[in-house]
């Protein structure tokens, strides 16, 4: 019988917890994924900018393009026990966010991804992206969303709970290239959200600690 470890068992021995929070400047937060040369988010810049709560992009609104990923070069986040991220989205309450791929309502998560990744989500490819265990519905205000790194239900882009390969999960962990959030929907959690009317998501914080 396969032994099962969970993630949290196997970060013990690893490393001491790390505190990374978002002092970075707007145009380290790349917008895509670009991938062989094609950026997917379309109708927007390819970086946030700069604004005085902090960086921000604006949504693409229907017809215009569309919003996947926005990402950090963070490196290994093995010692990390959980991600937060605060943000503001300013649009006026009727304000719709829409899934690009499959017309559903637009929602916001978080992932991260190991370095080497082709984005083929094939063979080994199938646990280099993680997506964190829940995600959350896009609507104008305050959020704030937090995802634990010792979660078991963190799921590859390979659909395979981190509960089930413990040990892809940790290696992911040890080896991370970047964290994303991402805009999208369940069952395609990157693959782009555009608003109905005129929307702003600002960054008003970031933390891995």
């Amino acid at each position: 019988m396969k032994q099962y470890i969970a993630p949290f068992a196997l970060f013990a021995a690893i490393a001491a917890p790390i505190a990374y929070a978002a002092a970075q400047p707007a145009e380290a937060w790349r917008i895509g994924p670009v991938i062989r040369g094609k950026n997917y988010s379309v109708g927007i810049s390819g970086t946030l900018r700069e604004g005085p709560q902090g960086p921000w992009f604006q949504f693409p609104t229907e017809g215009r393009g569309h919003i996947h990923y926005v990402t950090l070069n963070t490196g290994p986040i093995e010692g990390a026990r959980q991600i937060t991220v605060r943000y503001r989205i300013d649009a006026a309450p009727e304000t719709k966010f829409v899934a690009h791929e499959f017309g559903r309502p637009g929602n916001f998560g978080l992932a991260f991804q190991r370095t080497g990744d082709n984005w083929t989500a094939r063979g080994r490819y199938d646990t280099y992206r993680w997506y964190s265990p829940s995600i959350l519905p896009l609507r104008p205000g305050v959020h704030t969303f937090t995802a634990r790194l010792d979660d078991p239900r963190w799921i590859s882009v390979g659909y395979r709970p981190a509960a089930n390969d413990p040990q892809a999960f940790t290696a992911a962990l040890s080896q991370t290239e970047s964290v994303s959030m991402t805009f999208g929907a369940e069952g395609g959690r990157g693959h782009g959200v555009y608003s109905t009317a005129p929307a702003r998501f600002t960054l008003l914080d970031f933390r891995m600690e």
